[in-house]
């Protein structure tokens, strides 16, 4: 077979795992694995007499059938839960049960990493299970699967992959995101194969257990040791992570923040140039030696850092495209760079379909493209300049031009200063990568000479922390640029393969037009959306009732919630919907409040006119005001009006609060003894609500008739069941936050469940 026509039969294969992300099928079959065999079947009939040169009948006809062949592969591959899998063991939430302590033996399947929440994580092949009945009796049962365990950091001490454990925990079902734009956990889940979670409580060794003394978790700790001995944290970490990679050791999570925030995620997880780098320096110093000792000493330090690294999908990337170079340099045959590329890919697709969907292999992939088509044309621009500093540039510039309509659509964002401290921060990088290199092949042999060496990396180390944390604070550091549909991003990918084929955009200028319309087509409905549209959003949190209100282009937000609902919850529904300020916000939350996330949301984004609360000379009050805002004090018993939202803080304790939206009138509760109830009635302040939103306890009958709601909204864990009865028997309409998720209203459309609709709410153009 002709080259032309691997490149065929290897395109065709992907862009038939590709076209999975079509959900629909027609007679059991996977619409988009039809759709590969129809236009297999066209380009077969009229593509032979169109272009005489290209491939023949017998291979469009068969990339046809591989891309459908492609799309079955790939389901059957797709992680299921066996009829003996735990999750099975999970009492379903209807039962209303509480979740059942048990005991879970298996094999640690990874090493224990640390949470946000200061938890010890890791994977556990799960073998048996026993459900606690009573102190008596326990029943046993035989199982399969993996799970997800978070336990208590002392309980994960000395704990390494392959070791057999029984924890002690609650067994539990993962949840979808109940917020736009946050974190989908259940899904994250299926993708690693697991379908439950355990929360730990203790883990219990075998007594007889003898530990081994080698593994690659056991060389990535001596490595990781001889590090941080002298570097400390978050230096030695930080080298540690350039050189080997996220699997090898845990960076704080502000410092990894700081990274993502500026671009320099990649540079904390072990990627293809990491390989590249060592490779290349493997070669250097055997170059005095012959081919086969090249491909031998080549060979084995790619198997190293694949070992070393964990093996994510950019490391096996860039070690297959390695590896075929070094049979190349054996067989004194020229490497193409692109075919290369496509060759790793489809190897890789081979053995695990499911890495199409993997996000660190498609940003590898693209990255690397853009490297190799896009590079070459920008260094021809920059020829005025030296050629170690175009290359500086050109490098992060053509990478980031592939990866950015991947990024925007998966985190919604663009990061303004990426190119630039990527070109800071590559000659950092490429010694930080070296020097760790060096120290972690010097702490295998002595772990004293690897500390030494890792301590020369002190500054180098420092400075690009400085550097990530100078930019991550400046403003405007990130720009949300709101969800984009799976069309737009591919018509993004199609202008650019389109400035990379057709030689006429290479004249001139003319490529500018391409990027011109390319943020056209990110803009425009962005700017139509936010110009036209009027909704209120309820988000799903528990405690303190959030309200965003989105009103042409102006925003209010009614509360904050804790720092953790800010970061996991707030905060990326403003990312999904392209919001980078905020107008109006009100807290209505007591001042003495120590859990407020008022102050993530302005480092964040600017707060125009803040009404709250606290006094004026509080913290709050301060740091409002040093971010450029205005502070008002929210007064009690008064209407105000923030754009087209009126707000009346009724009562304070319990706290109250009516509000104004689109014409309805709203009633914020909070948890009402009987006592409060009655008092309430008495003092006449309740006014009747079209829309009620409590805490799902009990409400006496005459406070309902007297607020006399249409709709009534829950953010709890649960409904009193009497309420449940007197809202169905009274046809009231009920939404609860817990099981339908964040709550969208709007005039037109009316209340909208988050669990029930599509989460990317960007029309296709």
């Amino acid at each position: 077979m002709s080259i032309a026509g691997g490149v065929l039969l290897s395109l065709a294969y992907i862009l038939g795992l590709l076209s999975t992300a079509i959900p629909r099928q027609i007679f059991a079959l996977p619409l988009g694995g039809l759709g590969m065999l129809v236009l297999g079947l066209i380009a077969a009939i009229t593509l032979p007499s169109l272009w005489p040169t290209g491939p023949k009948r017998f291979l469009w006809l068969s990339a046809g059938i591989i891309g459908f062949l492609a799309t079955l592969y790939l389901q059957s591959r797709v992680p299921q839960p066996a009829a003996t899998d735990i999750s099975r063991f999970v009492l379903p939430p209807e039962n209303g049960a509480k979740p059942q302590e048990v005991i879970v033996w298996g094999k640690l399947d990874s090493m224990p990493r640390l949470t946000r929440s200061q938890k010890a994580q890791f994977w556990l092949q799960a073998t048996s299970i026993s459900q606690i009945v009573s102190q008596e009796t326990a029943s046993y049962y035989n199982v399969t699967g993996k799970l997800y365990v978070t336990v208590p950091l002392l309980q994960a001490t000395g704990l390494y992959p392959g070791q057999t454990v029984a924890v002690t925990g609650k067994l539990y079902k993962p949840k979808p995101a109940t917020n736009p734009g946050s974190f989908d956990f259940q899904a994250y889940l299926a993708k690693e194969g697991a379908f439950a979670g355990l929360a730990g409580l203790r883990v219990t060794l075998p007594n007889d257990e003898i530990k081994p003394k080698w593994g690659w978790w056991a060389i990535r700790q001596r490595i990781v040791q001889a590090q941080v001995e002298w570097l400390g944290v978050p230096t030695g970490p930080i080298v540690s992570a350039i050189a080997l990679g996220k699997q090898a050791v845990d960076v704080p999570f502000d410092i990894k923040d700081e990274f993502r925030q500026v671009g320099l995620s990649h540079a904390l997880a072990a990627s293809g140039a990491q390989v590249s780098l060592i490779l290349g320096i493997v070669l250097g110093l055997t170059k005095f030696f012959s081919e086969r000792i090249q491909l031998i000493a080549g060979t084995g330090a790619l198997i190293l850092m694949v070992g070393l690294t964990g093996g994510d999908a950019p490391i096996l990337r860039a070690a297959v495209m390695g590896f075929a170079a070094l049979l190349a340099l054996v067989l004194q045959r020229q490497v193409k760079p692109l075919s290369s590329l496509l060759l790793s890919a489809t190897i890789l697709l081979l053995f695990n379909p499911n890495l199409i969907w993997d996000l660190g292999f498609q940003l590898s992939f693209l990255a690397t493209l853009g490297l190799l088509v896009t590079q070459p044309a920008i260094m021809a621009r920059l020829d005025w300049m030296p050629v170690a500093i175009a290359s500086l540039i050109a490098t992060p510039l053509a990478a980031s031009t592939w990866v950015l309509p991947l990024q925007i659509y998966y985190f919604n964002t663009i990061s303004l200063y990426c190119v630039i401290v990527n070109v800071i921060s590559a000659p950092l990088i490429s010694i930080i990568s070296i020097g760790g290199t060096a120290s972690a092949l010097a702490a295998l042999i002595w772990q004293k000479a690897g500390t030494t060496l890792a301590w020369l990396l002190y500054y180098p180390a420092q400075a690009l922390i400085a550097l990530a944390k100078f930019f991550s604070h400046l403003p405007g550091n990130t720009v949300a640029t709101g969800s984009i549909s799976l069309l737009q991003m591919l018509i993004l990918y199609a202008l650019w393969i389109g400035v990379w084929l057709i030689p006429w955009w290479h004249k001139g200028q003319r490529w500018i037009l391409a990027l011109l319309a390319a943020v056209s087509f990110i803009v425009v409905p962005l700017w139509h959306a936010q110009s036209t549209i009027f909704q209120v959003t309820l988000l799903a949190t528990r405690g303190e009732k959030i309200v965003i209100v989105q009103d042409k282009g102006e925003i209010t937000l009614i509360n904050s919630g804790d720092d953790d609902t800010v970061r996991f919850a707030l905060l990326p529904f403003l990312t999904q919907q392209g919001i980078n300020k905020i107008d109006w916000a009100l807290a209505t939350e007591s001042p003495e409040d120590t859990r407020s996330g008022w102050g993530q949301i302005l480092q964040a984004l600017p707060i125009k006119t803040f009404y709250g609360r606290a006094a004026l000379d509080s913290a709050l009050a301060l740091a409002v005001r040093s971010h450029k805002g205005s502070y008002l004090p929210l007064p009690i018993a008064q209407q105000i009006t923030v754009g087209s939202t009126s707000v009346k803080l009724i009562n304070t304790e319990p706290l109250i609060v009516e509000l104004f939206l689109g014409g309805k009138k709203w009633l914020l509760l909070e948890k009402l003894n009987p006592n409060q109830q009655q008092l309430l009635l008495e003092s006449g302040v309740l006014q009747p609500a079209q829309v009620l939103w409590w805490e799902g306890d009990y409400l006496s009958r005459k406070l309902l008739e007297t607020i006399k709601p249409k709709v009534a909204i829950s953010s709890s864990y649960s409904i009193n069941p009497n309420m449940s009865k007197y809202l169905l028997q009274n046809q009231i309409q009920l939404l609860w936050t817990e099981r339908d998720g964040a709550i969208r209203w709007t005039p037109d459309g009316g209340f909208e469940k988050m669990l029930e609709a599509t989460e990317n709410e960007t029309t296709l153009l």
